[in-house]
């Protein structure tokens, strides 16, 4: 949040206007340097040589390190990370910038960040407020025993939108419910709105950076199960690609790790031995479009629900008194201002 993205400095605007002395703040290092040894417990002695954030080791570790490439971690919300390279993409269409690593005295590495609030979040939902089924494993054969969702589109807007929306006014919509409807459907409506919120966030991703996704490699809770993931082949017409290691966060911690002290060398990712189930795209681009159209449609419908948090976007005379007051009040105030100031001009 101070972090000078440029610089990888504390920015000197940022903590005067937070009123942080940069004197109470530690020195930033790289990703990949000695910090120092463990000094009790089974692991004494042992030197600490890698420090990253949660999504970033998970870039590592999906080996997400040449420009162009992503990967989606699904769990409870999905979080999305898209390799910049060494140049910084500030986002026009509802991204995060941040610095992805850097490894030593190499240039730093940034990327285009996404999330969604809810995605295993909206499985647990169905579980434990509507029980639809009773443990989280029957969701993908529940799923895949109807051929589509039936037109039903859910949009698990529970507390807003995140990426690239950023919406909080939005709450939960399910729409397209018919007397043909059933909770298979439902439960695939479901499957298919994590999809296309993560489809959201890599459109805005591709124009953000102008290089179009090529794959996708995921990982986390959710890629287990293999209906999403073809969900989410079709919708982006990419291939999806989950690796056979699925503790991808603290594989790319311990690839880091090694590199520091010399172990290993992270150029050649063919040299590192995991295997991958692909996904493929198997729908049309007419279908993929029709479907897209009708999910955005959904997602305008959810919007300003929540009148309460709506954002403050009204004139400053509609905020402070409403129509016609409001504007009156504004009206006799610019007066007033205007006949002190020609009074001590004149």
């Amino acid at each position: 949040m101070l972090m000078n993205l440029k610089t990888l400095d504390w920015d000197d605007y940022l903590c005067d206007f937070f009123a942080i002395p940069k004197s109470i703040l530690p020195q930033i290092k790289s990703s990949a340097e000695n910090y120092g040894s463990i000094n009790s417990g089974c692991l004494k002695g042992t030197n600490i040589t890698a420090v990253l954030g949660d999504q970033q080791a998970d870039l590592v570790g999906q080996l997400c390190w040449e420009k162009g490439s992503a990967k989606n971690t699904y769990g409870t919300g999905c979080f999305l990370l898209y390799n910049t390279g060494n140049d910084i993409v500030y986002s026009t269409h509802g991204l995060i910038t941040t610095v992805a690593y850097k490894f030593g005295n190499e240039k730093p590495v940034y990327a285009l960040e996404g999330s969604v609030a809810i995605a295993g979040a909206a499985i647990n939902w169905l579980i434990d407020n509507l029980q639809f089924m009773e443990d989280i494993k029957d969701c993908e054969e529940i799923a895949e025993s109807v051929k589509d969702t039936g037109d039903v589109y859910f949009v698990p807007a529970f507390s807003g939108l995140f990426a690239p929306h950023w919406n909080a006014t939005a709450r939960g919509l399910i729409i397209g419910i018919t007397q043909y409807t059933t909770k298979a459907h439902i439960i695939r409506a479901t499957l298919e709105a994590v999809a296309f919120q993560n489809l959201e966030i890599v459109e805005s991703m591709n124009k953000d950076s102008g290089i179009n996704l090529k794959m996708l490699q995921v990982s986390g809770g959710m890629s287990k199960n293999k209906c999403l993931l073809q969900m989410q082949a079709d919708l982006l017409g990419i291939p999806v690609i989950r690796p056979s290691m699925t503790e991808t966060t603290s594989f790319g911690a311990a690839l880091t790790a090694g590199k520091t002290i010399g172990l290993w060398d992270l150029k050649d990712q063919k040299k590192i031995p995991i295997y991958n189930e692909t996904f493929y795209c198997t729908i049309t681009e007419e279908t993929r479009n029709n479907k897209y159209k009708k999910w955005n449609k959904a997602v305008k419908k959810c919007m300003g629900w929540d009148d309460s948090s709506e954002p403050i976007r009204k004139p400053f005379w509609k905020r402070i008194g409403g129509e016609p007051f409001g504007l009156l009040l504004t009206f006799g105030l610019t007066l007033s201002i205007g006949y002190l100031i020609y009074k001590k001009y004149r």
